[in-house]
């Protein structure tokens, strides 16, 4: 049990203000690596049974969507969680939502009006090819659809960001829980991981069986999936509940346990995803594939999926914390001032390569490695090439 001194001084650590400290590598490793997953789904989907728009498909690339699909972009959201509600605290409110504005309400702007029409146009031309660009973005803007492609997670962020600075002012203290948990979980990684899992699944399961997977709201470039709003905001605030205080000394510590069992991680992600390929065969050749789907079937799916996704990102994590003195990991390094950048203007040169591929009689594997080696190429030559304009680097 915790000493009365101890929880004293945790309390006190809690709400002094929080030093400067040198940058996580292990977590900015992670990042990185998450914006390479995300290239890299993109630049797979055209060749999946599910995506399937090319002549070609491998069903290889099926089995890496369901994976990146399924835990990717709820861990983008754990780890912006990490840093906001110290955040909040070193900056206060204002200042903290002003630097969020800059940091993720302008690239939104910018990539809706610029990014996002000019990938999508690629996609158009193929319905429609005496179509001009001028003509389908005036379509875009003033009628719709007005599709958002990978940036609602800005928008969306940065609402989990407003709702945080509200929390604060009114509760300082709401988090402490989780922070408590986390510094337990230095040594007893399995409890935070129990818990998360717990929380995750209680509130993501009962809304994708309620809304279904298929389900989003929609406004203008404005756009989340329903079942899943929740799952992230889960993952933001256990992220924020981390970062509270004691972060060096608790779950995500270089000397604790979490990196020490990384096969236990592994096995506990392999389990689940498997039985989602369980699930979709079921789903396809025993149910025939109906809509919707049973209200039984969703719940099993989402369960999978919450155990999965959890697990998937410990083992990320713990991997990097392991691993975080190794070579390959530090391959990631010159990358990782990017890695923002890339994510915002991968989108239309993933397209566009897939557009001009289309026509070539290539194997799946070749496309998909062809679009995917030169969309890291030129997204991160066209970040190196942005972030030289004079101010660029506050915002990218």
């Amino acid at each position: 049990m915790m000493t009365m001194s101890t929880s004293a001084t945790m309390g006190a650590e809690t709400y002094a203000e929080p030093k400067t400290k040198t940058r996580n590598l292990s977590l900015d490793r992670a990042r990185t690596f998450l914006t390479l997953v995300v290239l890299l789904h993109h630049a797979v989907i055209p060749y999946t049974y599910f995506g399937h728009t090319d002549p070609k498909f491998f069903f290889g690339f099926d089995m890496i969507v369901l994976a990146t699909d399924s835990f990717f972009m709820a861990m983008f959201f754990f780890l912006s969680g990490l840093f906001a509600w110290s955040g909040i605290a070193r900056k206060g409110a204002a200042s903290y939502l002003e630097d969020r504005i800059r940091r993720l309400g302008i690239p939104f702007v910018v990539c809706a009006f610029t990014v996002i029409p000019i990938a999508y146009y690629a996609i158009s031309l193929r319905n429609d090819p005496e179509i001009g660009f001028s003509q389908f973005w005036w379509t875009t803007i003033t009628k719709g659809p007005w599709p958002s492609g990978p940036i609602w997670f800005l928008w969306v962020l940065f609402a989990f960001d407003l709702i945080a600075c509200l929390l604060y002012r009114l509760r300082p203290n709401l988090l402490d829980p989780i922070n408590r948990l986390s510094v337990r979980g230095r040594r007893r990684p399995a409890e935070f991981f129990a818990v998360m899992l717990a929380v995750s699944a209680a509130f993501y399961v009962p809304g994708l069986m309620y809304f279904g997977p298929s389900s989003w709201f929609e406004f203008g470039p404005f756009s989340v999936q329903h079942g899943r709003v929740l799952l992230y905001a889960t993952y933001f605030f256990f992220g924020a509940g981390i970062g509270v205080a004691n972060m060096d000394r608790g779950l995500l510590s270089a000397e604790g346990r979490m990196a020490k069992v990384s096969w236990e991680w592994l096995v506990l992600a392999i389990v689940p995803y498997c039985l989602l390929w369980v699930l979709i065969f079921i789903k396809r050749e025993i149910l025939g594939n109906p809509s919707p789907l049973p209200n039984w079937y969703e719940g099993i799916y989402a369960l999978n999926v919450t155990v999965f996704s959890v697990a998937i990102m410990f083992l990320i994590l713990a991997f990097f914390q392991r691993f975080r003195q190794s070579g390959s990991a530090m391959l990631l390094d010159p990358m990782q001032s990017a890695a923002f950048g890339m994510f915002l203007v991968h989108y239309p040169i993933t397209l566009w390569l897939q557009y001009w591929l289309f026509d070539y009689n290539l194997p799946a594997v070749a496309k998909a490695l062809t679009v995917f080696v030169l969309t890291v190429i030129f997204s991160w030559g066209v970040t190196a090439a942005l972030r030289t304009i004079p101010g660029a680097t506050r915002v990218l």
